[in-house]
């Protein structure tokens, strides 16, 4: 799958300097490809982390309009942490996210403790990319008749290269909505019935708004792992 690569550089060279950050500010916002609009423009293409393994081999098809009901509860799914480094918030995000029990949790109770890291600013949330991660009822289903789970370990995060050169060329421009992007890499251990089990490199870029004196928040899902 090719890489996304962004570039904010030849941008306005004609412009004042308010209308240069002005437009930095709007290609930060592309570069992270990570609220709802940015979602919605780029089609909603799918992540590299789009695939849970089940033991019949079966790729999951995920339901991103679908909801949590109001009182499923979260199960086993893990509550979002107070952090407020981008960083390590990211690291625990991706852990959560690599991470299901189909055995005491139910579909709707993984939405709704998935939901619960998102940040509560409409305006950037894309929880369809969140959303996104999970299986349909389907395949979820079937998952749970073979009491599959995962465990996730993180190994590495960083700031993607694009966003640190886009930030420091308009450091005012995180300002804006204080969203980073944090690329997290690490491995997801699966376990099902019967001693099956087996593990994958995971690779995914995440959205994390992380305002002053605030815990940070989930706001979405790159469609591309940015390097």
């Amino acid at each position: 799958m090719p890489k996304r690569s962004f570039s904010l550089s030849g941008y306005g060279l004609e412009w004042s300097t308010r209308q240069r950050i002005t437009a930095i500010a709007i290609g930060l916002a592309v570069l992270l490809a990570l609220a709802a609009v940015v979602a919605l423009l780029i089609g909603r293409a799918g992540t590299n982390d789009s695939k849970t393994t089940t033991p019949s081999g079966a790729s999951s098809t995920a339901s991103a309009s679908a909801g949590p009901t109001a009182s499923a509860g979260t199960g086993s799914v893990a509550k979002p942490p107070p952090l407020a480094d981008p960083v390590a918030f990211a690291k625990a995000a991706a852990a959560m996210l690599w991470s299901y029990d189909t055995r005491t949790t139910s579909r709707d109770q993984q939405l709704a403790g998935m939901k619960a890291w998102l940040t509560a600013e409409t305006k950037y949330a894309d929880w369809s990319s969140i959303a996104a991660q999970v299986p349909d009822p389907v395949l979820w289903s079937r998952m749970a008749d073979q009491d599959q789970y995962a465990s996730a370990s993180v190994s590495e995060a960083h700031y993607p290269s694009a966003f640190k050169e886009a930030l420091s060329d308009a450091p005012e421009a995180i300002t804006e909505a204080y969203i980073y992007a944090v690329t997290v890499t690490g491995k997801q251990q699966i376990a099902w019935k019967k001693g099956g089990a087996g593990a994958e490199d995971r690779s995914i870029t995440l959205a994390v708004q992380c305002r002053p004196n605030a815990n940070c928040s989930l706001v979405s899902i790159a469609p591309r792992v940015v390097p």
